[in-house]
């Protein structure tokens, strides 16, 4: 066990860089292979054609929403508070399991039925939105957090770089920015399903070996329980946390069905009849994974008791630091590549859906309603758009002071509350309307971002709940007082087959 507070030094050997440099190499070869498929046409570039295999699905929709949230953020925030952080993950893994098993299906189905390639799109067709005003503020609101979101896994990328590699943290976002802009531009969502395929097996075996070995090291898992003992006896007392912290951790699962990214891999699978067996691999998947992140927080708190240990008392910088002192070089270079499989496996998603959102509800839906747009000149189109966003992402990530759990946590809170009680009201309740939705989706985004910058408020709970709480209300309120357009309830599908659209 370390002793003092001397912080750790992080030295990468050839053998690491050169794993971390195969792993790329790999990724890049994936995204070019990928080009001629991607580019047919939008619904190629953006949902696979509709074409994606069931064990894709499952691990690309649990990878493309754990990101560097998962790998720095949890890790760390279980080295700072203990087993309480086990809170954090319960919460979108029970709910991920339900969207699989009953909200997908349902999606997936619509979507096809109507040629619904993004959430808008979706929201759209269901509610007969023929100005594109309710498009377009879904589009606003998804540009907004988005955008944050991935400056988010940029901001990430940055200090895995500068934990592993000693480059510097805008080094680390600039290298970051241009592997996930190289590779999402040509691929498209193909290129970034099957990355996310790879990547969530990297991700798993870093989060199942690292700490088996850091804890055989100390003895096995009775020395490490009892040294956090000694130092806290809260560390090991999973439910030493306040009533409103426990209700906010397990409140991030609400972000779930309102993040595009993820919604959009329900959307791409090749028959709804398979979801049931994406469900329970996902599962098995997103328990795993936090399984691993949270003992890596608590073995690495056993190892580095002061914080100032961790490079720029940081405890995001746990992660590489842990993996670069006990496990050999090659392996080391595999876990700083599951860090980047992390960061990657949803920045690049979220470029996706943010890049249809601006190509397909702007440019063709709603500037070009009516006319031909041809599908090579979308697809050449969005690329630019991908380029763009990265532009304003490293922007805004080399700007943001933000640790990256809460920034991604931000990002996420916005997202689910202003998308998510819609989006479930609007498949599963046929009152839903038109007015109720726009509604719903203003008050859960100026709820959400009001509470995170009213400090009484936001020490009190995670802003996801109150929002998503606020747009599930507002949703049914307005609603109530207003009629749907004629055959609009039709449109909710009943589980096997959707009723007939409206004339």
């Amino acid at each position: 066990m370390q002793e003092g507070v001397a912080a750790v030094s992080v030295d990468a050997g050839p053998a690491a860089v050169g794993a971390f440099v195969v792993y790329i190499l790999v990724i890049l070869a994936i995204g070019v292979a990928s080009t001629r498929f991607s580019s047919a046409g939008i619904s190629e570039y953006f949902v696979g054609g509709r074409r994606m295999h069931r064990f894709v699905v499952a691990l690309s929709a649990v990878v493309s929403g754990r990101s560097a949230w998962l790998l720095l953020g949890v890790t760390g925030m279980a080295y700072a508070r203990g087993a309480s952080a086990l809170w954090a993950v319960v919460g979108y893994t029970a709910v991920e399991l339900l969207l699989f098993l009953v909200f997908a299906p349902r999606l997936r189905r619509f979507s096809e039925r109507h040629d619904c390639i993004t959430v808008p799109d979706y929201f759209a067709a269901r509610f007969d939105d023929r100005s594109g005003a309710l498009r377009t503020l879904l589009v606003a609101v998804i540009l907004v957090f988005m955008v944050g979101y991935v400056a988010g896994q940029f901001v990430g990328g940055g200090k895995a770089f500068a934990a592993s590699f000693g480059l510097s943290p805008t080094g680390g976002v600039l290298l970051t920015a241009g592997i996930v802009l190289a590779y999402t531009m040509t691929g498209g969502f193909l290129a970034v399903s099957l990355t996310d395929m790879i990547q969530a097996i990297f991700m798993l075996f870093a989060l199942v070996a690292l700490p088996a070995i850091a804890t055989a090291q100390l003895g096995g898992p009775g020395p490490v329980l009892a040294e956090l003992a000694a130092l806290d006896p809260g560390l090991v007392d999973p439910t030493a946390l306040s009533l409103g912290a426990a209700i906010g951790f397990l409140g991030i699962g609400l972000g779930s069905p309102g993040s595009p990214h993820i919604l959009a891999r329900y959307m791409s699978i090749a028959d709804a009849r398979q979801l049931r067996v994406s469900a329970w691999i996902g599962t098995a998947w997103n328990v795993l994974m936090a399984a691993g992140a949270l003992w890596i927080g608590l073995v690495g708190r056993a190892w580095y008791p002061d914080v100032a240990m961790l490079p720029g008392a940081d405890t995001e910088n746990l992660y590489p630091v842990l993996a670069q002192q006990h496990l050999p070089p090659v392996l080391f270079g595999a876990v700083v590549a599951s860090i980047f499989a992390a960061i990657m496996s949803t920045a690049d998603s979220q470029l996706l859906v943010a890049a249809s959102a601006v190509v397909r509800d702007v440019y063709e839906k709603v500037l070009r309603r009516g006319g031909e747009v041809p599908q090579r000149r979308l697809v050449l189109l969005s690329r630019l758009v991908v380029s763009a966003l990265v532009l304003l992402a490293v922007g805004f990530g080399l700007a943001a002071d933000q640790l990256v759990f809460w920034l991604v946590l931000f990002a996420w809170a916005g997202l689910g509350a202003a998308i998510g009680p819609t989006s479930i009201l609007a498949l599963f309740w046929r009152r839903t309307t038109r007015p109720g939705v726009v509604a719903g989706v203003v008050a859960g985004t100026l709820t959400t971002v009001g509470w995170y910058f009213t400090p009484v408020l936001k020490a009190r709970m995670y802003e996801l709940v109150p929002g998503f709480a606020a747009g599930l209300a507002a949703t049914v309120v307005v609603s109530l007082l207003t009629s749907p357009p004629p055959g609009a309830e039709a449109l909710v599908a009943d589980g096997t087959e959707d009723a007939p659209p409206p004339a």
